[in-house]
C-alpha cells in the first residue's frame, strides 16, 4: 500500500508508539507501507524531528530519514494551482497526486479540501487503521 504521511502523523507515532500513529510508524518500518515523499516532505520531517522539544535522538532521526529514502519512493511533484488553508501541505497532497498515493494520512485533514485531492483518499490515522484492517479482513 503506497501513502504519503502528513509530519504530525510522523511525530506523533513517535512520541506515542502505541497509538494508531505509531501503529502507522511500525507498518512501513516492516515494508506494509511504502511511503511516496520528495525533497521537501523529506526536510520537513528532519527539520521538525530534531526540534529541541521533542528531545529526539539525532543520530535515530537520521537513520530513520534514511531508512525512507531507501524503501520509500521519491516522486518528482507538479505544483498544486490552487492554494491549500495551509500552504506548508501542499507538497504532501502534490507529491500523493503526482505518485498515485492510495492514502495521504494526516492529523489535519481540513487542511486537504475534498475538492483539491482529486482521487486521493484522505484518512486520519484512526480511519487508516480501519480502513487497512477492513481490506486485511477481506482478502
Amino acid at each position: 500500500m503506497i501513502i504519503v504521511l502528513d509530519t504530525n502523523v510522523l511525530v506523533s507515532g513517535l512520541l506515542s508508539p502505541f497509538g494508531n500513529s505509531g501503529e502507522i510508524i511500525r507498518m512501513v518500518s516492516t515494508g506494509k507501507l511504502v511511503l511516496e515523499y520528495d525533497s521537501r516532505i523529506l526536510s520537513e520531517y528532519r527539520e521538525i524531528l530534531n526540534r529541541p522539544k521533542f528531545q529526539f535522538n539525532k543520530e535515530m532521526i537520521a537513520a530513520f530519514v534514511e531508512f525512507i529514502k531507501s524503501t520509500g519512493q521519491v516522486v518528482s511533484a507538479s505544483p498544486l494551482k490552487i492554494q491549500l488553508p495551509d500552504p506548508d501541505d501542499a507538497p504532501f497532497l502534490e507529491v500523493a497526486i503526482e505518485g498515485d498515493s492510495e492514502y495521504l494520512i494526516t492529523g489535519n485533514k481540513k487542511h486537504y479540501p475534498a475538492k483539491y485531492c482529486k482521487e486521493i483518499k484522505v484518512l486520519s490515522p484512526n480511519e487508516f487503521i480501519d480502513t487497512y484492517q477492513k481490506a486485511i479482513a477481506s482478502e
